[in-house]
């Protein structure tokens, strides 16, 4: 018999990687493709740009409609990973990015 909705010992959320120092509590994972079209899109405007220490990671949010946003994450060995947020959630993490000792903000 077919179910719908969450199951006990089903996926869990979405999640960014542990290297990122903010947990959103709403994200959408997109695919590479999906978002690379809306980081792209004149519409998109970059929020800012957040590197770790040593050049390992690197964070970038852009504003993409009045209440989204979408961060792009590269990883150490160059790949990049999409995900959709709402912007009220990014706006209450910030404080938690901006006080992480390992990562900064890029001018």
């Amino acid at each position: 018999m077919a179910t719908h909705g969450f199951q006990q010992g089903g996926a869990t959320g979405v999640s960014l990687p542990d290297a990122v120092p903010i947990d959103l509590a709403h994200l959408s994972r997109l695919s590479w493709e999906l978002g690379s079209r809306v980081v792209d899109d004149d519409d998109a405007t970059l929020h800012s740009e957040w590197e770790q220490s040593g050049r390992s990671w690197l964070l970038s949010i852009f504003r993409v409609t009045t209440n989204t946003v979408v961060l792009r994450v590269r990883t150490p060995v160059g790949r990049q990973r999409f995900y959709g947020a709402a912007q009220l959630d990014l706006e209450s993490v910030l404080p938690s990015l901006e006080s992480a000792p390992r990562w900064h903000r890029l001018e």
